[in-house]
C-alpha cells in the first residue's frame, strides 16, 4: 500500500479500495465458519490473521474526494471543442483520407453526451432503440427521451437505469443526421448500437477517451478537462440557466443533492448576477412595506 501510494501514486480512493479488498479476503480466511485457521495450523503450524486495520489503512473522511483540478468546459471552451471536432471531420474528408465517418461519429457523441449529462459507459452502451418520444413535449419529436440502461450502479448492484428527457431541440438535430444520413455509412451500420465502431459492434471506452484527451489537447485548453467534464458542463449550465436543481438531479441520476452540488462549477458571474437579484427583490420588498405603511 505504501508503494502504491508514495511510489507509484495512486489516488486515496484506489488505495483504499486495494485495502478494503485485501480486509475482506482476511476476514474470509479467520471466520470460524470457514474452519481454515484450525486448517492452517494442522498443515502449516500457524493461523492466518487480519493485516489491514484502522491505523494502517486509507480513511474515509470527507464525501468528495475527486481531484480537485477537474472541472466543467466554459460555453466558450465548449463551443471551441464541439466545433474543433466539426472542422476534423472536414479536414480529413477533404483530405481523401479514411476515418471521416469515425471523426464524425465521435463529434455527434460528443454532443449528446453533453446534452444528455451521460457518463463515458452510459453513452457508448446506447442503442438506437434507447430513444423514445416524450408525450408532454412533441416539438422533439421521436427524441424526447433517452433512456439510460448502464447507468452508474452501487458496488455488487445491476446497472441504475434511467431517463434523461431532452431539454435542447439542437440535440434532436445531431441525433438525426446521425442516425439518417452518417451512421448508415458505417461498416458495422446493422449493429444495434447507437455508435458503432468501424470493426466493431460498438465503440470502445479507450477510442472516446482519446478523442477527449487529443482535442482539448490541440485547443490548448489545458489541464482538468476530460469526458466527465461534459456531464458537469451539463449540470453547471443548466443551474446557470435557471433550471430547478432538483429536475437537474434526477436528469443526470443523483440521489443526493449534494453530488450534484459537487459537479456545480458556476462561474462568478453568475453568482454575481443572483446576489444582485436577491438584494434587487429585497429593496423592492423593503420599499413596498414602507409604501403601505405610509
Amino acid at each position: 500500500m505504501a508503494d502504491l501510494r508514495a511510489v507509484r501514486g495512486r489516488r486515496r480512493s484506489t488505495i483504499r479500495n486495494y485495502s478494503t479488498t485485501v480486509a475482506a479476503f482476511c476476514d474470509y480466511l479467520t471466520d470460524p465458519a470457514y474452519q481454515w485457521a484450525s486448517e492452517c495450523e494442522r498443515r502449516f503450524g500457524t493461523h492466518p490473521v487480519q493485516v489491514v486495520h484502522e491505523w494502517n489503512t486509507a480513511v474515509h473522511v470527507q464525501d468528495a474526494e475527486g481531484d480537485p483540478s477537474r472541472r466543467a468546459f466554459t460555453l466558450d471552451e465548449l463551443q471551441a471543442l464541439f466545433d474543433y471536432a466539426d472542422d476534423e471531420v472536414v479536414r480529413i474528408r477533404a483530405a481523401g483520407r479514411k476515418g471521416w465517418l469515425a471523426a464524425f461519429r465521435d463529434a455527434a457523441l460528443l454532443k449528446v453526451a453533453y446534452g444528455y449529462g451521460l457518463r463515458r459507459r452510459e453513452v457508448a452502451m446506447l442503442d438506437l432503440v434507447d430513444f423514445g418520444a416524450n408525450p408532454h413535449a412533441e416539438e422533439f419529436g421521436d427524441f424526447g427521451v433517452c433512456r439510460v440502461r448502464f447507468g452508474k450502479a452501487r458496488k455488487g448492484s445491476p446497472p441504475k437505469p434511467r431517463s434523461v428527457l431532452t431539454v435542447w431541440p439542437w440535440t434532436t438535430e445531431i441525433l438525426r443526421q446521425w442516425i439518417a444520413d452518417v451512421r448508415p455509412l458505417m461498416p458495422e451500420a446493422g449493429s444495434p448500437a447507437l455508435w458503432p465502431s468501424e470493426r466493431g459492434d460498438r465503440i470502445t471506452l479507450s477510442a472516446i477517451n482519446k478523442r477527449l484527451t487529443d482535442y482539448p489537447r490541440a485547443l490548448g485548453l489545458g489541464p482538468g478537462l476530460d469526458f466527465h467534464s461534459l456531464r458537469r458542463s451539463y449540470v453547471t449550465h443548466l443551474i446557470e440557466a435557471g433550471w430547478d436543481p432538483l429536475f437537474v438531479q434526477q436528469q443526470v441520476g443523483h440521489e443526493h443533492a449534494s453530488t450534484t452540488s459537487i459537479y456545480t462549477c458556476v462561474s462568478s458571474d453568475f453568482r454575481t448576477r443572483t446576489l444582485r437579484r436577491a438584494l434587487d427583490a429585497t429593496m423592492t420588498a423593503t420599499s413596498r412595506l414602507e409604501r403601505t405603511k405610509r
